[in-house]
């Protein structure tokens, strides 16, 4: 029998380097921040049919153009001449041959980043090491957690809410202006999310640093989650804590002006986090699709064993 119930796991952001021992006081942050990573190689984004009646199907790797080394689309954009480009696939390596007005047309399906929208979690106030949690990165086109050279994570502004119900999560609509300072650097995307640098003075909190609660600490009960639904406020909603999986667990959220704005948990939430008798709970990760006002997270305290080495 086909099962009901599903869990959906969010697109976030979490931690670059790693923690160096345990942490014992960290800040809960709970702003909207976009992520960027430049992506080694050239990437084709959607199946393109070539004049030659060739395909460029979706995750294929342009490695070359004219047997030099493509490290950027700026390479393709600045060519005068019809070129040959080296594609990697599945199946081996290929050449093809491109008009110069076809690789006009070809450059939109093209792609050398991988963005994303989360929640930043928490700040290391002793180190300056953040973390933005939920989940690894998997880009959607490569269906796959992306190699990347470099990333950064820039602070991002809600400027709408689709509501989540049954069946259908909702999700953030966000604006990220990539022209400013980045927030910070990224150095890893783990399975709990990205890791990095925090580069910035430290941005207004609801709390100060908190200090981490345990497993056997954790109790079933009233709790606090911070996000954001709107602009780049920080707001604290009511949940209810109700299981206890080891290091990780389900809760409600009980605000209703929370209910009413968002229907409960919504794509981009993920990561934001939790205190409960103000102590640095956890973050969330998941959200049940059937039940949007069910989420599940994980203890911080996991999430610094199972950060980079």
């Amino acid at each position: 029998m086909k099962q009901r119930l599903r869990l959906l796991l969010v697109v976030v952001l979490f931690l670059t380097f790693p923690l160096q021992g345990f942490a014992k006081e960290l800040i809960p942050m709970g702003q909207s921040i976009g992520v960027q990573l430049q992506l080694p190689n050239v990437f084709v984004a959607h199946d393109v049919l070539l004049d030659s009646g060739e395909w460029l199907k979706q995750g294929d790797q342009i490695t070359k153009v004219n047997n030099e080394t493509l490290s950027d689309l700026t390479v393709l954009e600045n060519q005068e001449n019809d070129v040959e480009l080296t594609v990697e696939q599945k199946a081996g390596t290929r050449k093809v041959n491109v008009s110069k007005d076809q690789l006009f047309n070809l450059m939109p399906f093209l792609k050398t980043e991988t963005d994303g929208i989360g929640t930043l979690t928490f700040i290391d106030p002793q180190t300056m090491e953040y973390g933005a949690l939920g989940h690894q990165i998997v880009d959607s086109i490569l269906k796959q957690p992306p190699q990347f050279d470099e990333g950064s994570i820039y602070s991002a502004s809600i400027s709408q809410v689709k509501k989540s119900v049954p069946g259908q999560p909702g999700y953030k609509i966000s604006i990220v202006d990539k022209s400013l300072t980045p927030l910070g650097t990224v150095a890893s995307n783990e399975l709990y999310g990205i890791f990095g640098k925090w580069e910035q003075s430290l941005q207004h909190s609801l709390h100060p640093a908190l200090e981490i609660i345990h497993a056997d600490e954790l109790k079933e009960g009233k709790a606090q989650l911070l996000t954001s639904i709107d602009g780049e406020n920080v707001e604290s909603f009511e949940i209810e804590i109700n299981k206890q999986d080891s290091n990780t667990f389900t809760f409600f959220v009980t605000d209703e002006r929370l209910i009413q704005k968002t229907g409960g948990i919504i794509q981009g939430m993920s990561g934001s986090p939790i205190i409960q008798n103000n102590r640095f709970v956890g973050a969330v990760t998941h959200m049940f699709v059937e039940e949007p006002t069910k989420g599940a997270g994980i203890l911080v305290i996991e999430m610094l064993k199972k950060s980079p080495n």
